[in-house]
Order: C-alpha cells, then structure tokens, then sequence
C-alpha cells in the first residue's frame, strides 16, 4: 500500500502503525499521528494502516 510519511510517499507491506514504525527503523520515543490524529504509543499496534493514510512521526529534540 502507499502512505504519507511525514510528507514523503512510501511504500509499505505494514498492516500497523506499529509494524510501520518497525519497518522503517523508529526507536520507541516518538510520537505518531495518523491522518491528523495523535496516536499514542499503547494503540500503535491496534491502528491498522489504509492506503493513502498520511502518518507523522515526530522524534523529541534533545539540548537546550
């Protein structure tokens, strides 16, 4: 299926938002939306993907 992730048109054989991240070598410490909603880490592996779905994966930024 084709997805949106974080605004670049992927490929994937992912079925979850969980296998995605997965797939595509996330660690643990991001925070995820699907199609604008905020997706939190518990139910990653219960949000099934559709074709055309636009994720955003958002590391958190260190320093300060």
């Amino acid at each position: 299926m084709n997805i949106l992730l974080n605004g670049e048109g992927r490929e994937t054989h992912a079925v979850t938002l969980a296998e995605l991240l997965a797939e595509q070598e996330f660690g643990p410490k991001v925070a995820t939306a699907r199609n604008g909603d905020f997706v939190p880490a518990g139910l990653r592996a219960a949000t099934a993907l559709a074709d055309g779905d636009q994720i955003e994966v958002v590391a958190p930024m260190q320093g300060g």
